[in-house]
């Protein structure tokens, strides 16, 4: 045995004299495994560092010194953070701090680092508890592995990923890449630093949002090889464009392919409004050149919307829904031109959107009301008639004229469905004023006809239900339609038209004389009233010292005279003076209907008036 163990103490209490240690086969099995742990240390091909919980290096192999172009002894005792710039960004930096204080398991980052020999290289750098952290802070192995080849290769990858494969310039997920990362906040900083020059960036951003027109004919004429080389070669153009307004911005303007025939500019820290349209313009005149494609000169002009703002104000959702519709108006404006984005104009927008959408419903909710405009004779000033005006009372945008929303109505049909209750209204106040107004003269009612109630409805089946179950005699009630929706009537609305005369409910032509006026469908509808347009009325005035026109009196009197000589009625619309209702009067005209006398009122106000002139007469 090469040693002994240790036995009592003798009895003479004499203390065990001291030998020679003892050695263990634990302890020469632990010495030959830290010899051999050191030795592949040395010779491993991975360079490696051994750190203390302090961050101090305590040792250092042969393959990490020579990365980093120096011997082993000058790294040993320098900061290991030093060597391999851990400290480059604050996460890293605490991360690599835990490590070493025994709470973090492991660290790994990728860092770009210098080779001796000058070039570059990414490394991953990755730190390690040596000790069970149990047991307290200890040291840390601290690899390096050059992974230049792989992100090379992931840079290549992300490359096509992120760039159109025609035009090679970025496509639409490194374009919202970019301008999501355009419109982040800086950072915040608790006490800046001071600075003698202010940092770049004026918090703006600019957007051109373009596509082709008539590229579509060239790709279905020509084919998509030559459509794919025409988009190229906008596509030179429009980085040329961007390139010479960009010049003063590191970086530039950034161009991107997003889609078709669709492209961006994105311009960061924009210079306001002026800088956008300018770069649009000369967008367009590039673009109005002719290109040479494979020997064919082919030629395209572009729409393009144009939005400016404060970065802080915008998100990029909000910005492409804006340059999506500015981009929509250039269109809807002739093609071949820019459009700056307006505000008001697209509140408009969105208030037409929310009228569409809640449209239909609202008629079932019962949001809609019926006001009523005097008709009054212009021989006598009493009231004769009304015309039922509707009005909806929206829960967001208060008390709309007709104007807001019927021709939205008539659009997407749901114009049929007012229209019907409309007329059903009507009808009943009507009939009620006549029960209520025994003594008096029974008023007549006036309600408006789209052109397509008489296509999408059975409207003779609709009126004649409506008046059955009201009770008003067919005569009372007058269905007006404009002079466009009648004018070469023929088929179905004609029928409609002759049905609803027989039925003995009189048809009114509105807005008489802004048509095309021609006189012969006249002779062949069932019209019984002629409306004069209000533009003819206006040509009276005198009030404001101006001379009435005398070509408006003549033209008025001549279609008088010719109405009459048809056997109709004539009502002049837009009576606002009482000079204007003596020359009316004058010339023969049966009613009048304006502001004189009456706005459109409540049923309780025209049950005031039934027997009696309106206060304005």
């Amino acid at each position: 045995m090469s040693g002994t163990s240790e036995g009592p103490a003798p009895e003479s209490g004499e203390p065990p004299r001291a030998g020679p240690p003892m050695v263990t086969q634990r302890d020469e099995e632990g010495s030959g495994e830290l010899r051999d742990y050191r030795a592949a240390f040395r010779a491993a091909a991975l360079p490696m560092a051994v750190v203390d919980h302090r961050g101090q290096v305590v040792r250092v192999n042969e393959a990490l010194a020579s990365l980093l172009g120096t011997g082993p002894d000058a790294l040993r005792g320098g900061r290991a953070a030093d060597l391999v710039d851990l400290a480059a960004d604050g996460r890293s930096q605490v991360a690599y701090g835990e490590v070493l204080a025994g709470t973090r398991s492991r660290l790994r980052c990728t860092r770009r680092l210098k080779h001796p020999d000058g070039r570059s290289l990414w490394a991953e750098v990755t730190v390690v508890p040596m000790a069970d952290p149990a047991e307290g802070p200890g040291n840390a192995l601290l690899s390096v592995e050059d992974v230049s080849d792989r992100h090379e290769l992931h840079l290549r990858l992300r490359h096509l990923r992120m760039h159109d494969p025609v035009t090679r310039l970025p496509n639409r997920t490194l374009f919202f890449e970019r301008l999501t990362t355009a419109l982040e906040p800086p950072p915040f900083q608790e006490d800046p630093p001071f600075q003698e020059t202010p940092p770049p960036g004026n918090g703006r951003i600019g957007l051109c949002y373009l596509d082709l027109d008539g590229f579509k004919a060239v790709n279905d004429t020509l084919g998509h090889h030559v459509g794919d080389r025409l988009l190229a070669a906008v596509a030179t153009r429009l980085t040329d464009c961007a390139d010479a307004d960009g010049h003063h911005r590191a970086g530039g303007h950034l161009v991107a392919r997003l889609g078709g025939d669709e492209f961006a500019i994105l311009v960061e820290d924009s210079a306001g409004a002026h800088q956008l349209t300018e770069l649009a313009g000369a967008v367009l005149g590039a673009l109005e050149r002719p290109f040479d494609v494979g020997g064919q000169r082919l030629s395209v002009s572009a729409s393009i919307g144009v939005v400016e703002r404060a970065a802080a104000d915008a998100t990029p959702t909000g910005l492409m829904q804006a340059a999506d519709t500015t981009l929509y108006w250039a269109k809807a404006d002739g093609r071949g031109r820019w459009t700056l984005f307006d505000p008001e104009r697209n509140a408009h927008r969105m208030t037409r959107q929310a009228l569409s959408a809640t449209l239909r419903a609202a008629v079932e909710r019962g949001e809609f009301t019926l006001e009523y405009q005097p008709l009054v004779g212009m021989a006598d000033e009493v009231v004769r008639g009304v015309e039922a005006l509707v009005r909806w009372n929206h829960p967001r945008f208060g008390m709309l004229a007709p104007h807001r929303f019927v021709p939205i109505a008539e659009e997407d049909g749901t114009i049929v469905q007012l229209g019907r209750w409309v007329l059903r209204t009507a009808c009943r106040q009507a009939r009620r004023w006549q029960l209520e107004h025994p003594a008096e003269p029974a008023l007549f009612v006036s309600v408006n006809v789209a052109v397509r109630q008489l296509w999408d409805s059975d409207l003779v089946a609709d009126v004649a239900e409506v008046l059955a179950e009201t009770g008003l005699a067919p005569g009372l009630l007058q269905l007006e339609l404009t002079e466009s929706a009648v004018t070469g009537s023929a088929g179905r609305p004609l029928r409609v038209l002759q049905a609803l005369s027989d039925m003995g409910v009189r048809i009114a032509i509105d807005d008489f004389g802004t048509g095309y006026s021609n006189l012969a469908y006249l002779s062949r509808l069932p019209v019984s009233v002629l409306k004069l347009d209000g533009s003819f009325v206006r040509g009276f005035r005198q009030d404001d010292g101006n001379r009435s026109s005398p070509a408006d009196e003549t033209i008025v009197e001549a279609m008088v005279q010719l109405a009459h000589r048809l056997g109709l009625t004539v009502t002049a619309e837009c009576v606002e003076t009482s000079g204007q209702a003596e020359r009316l009067r004058r010339i023969g005209c049966d009613t009048g209907q304006g502001w004189l006398y009456s706005r459109a009122v409540t049923p309780e106000r025209i049950a005031e008036l039934i027997g009696s002139r309106p206060p304005g007469s």
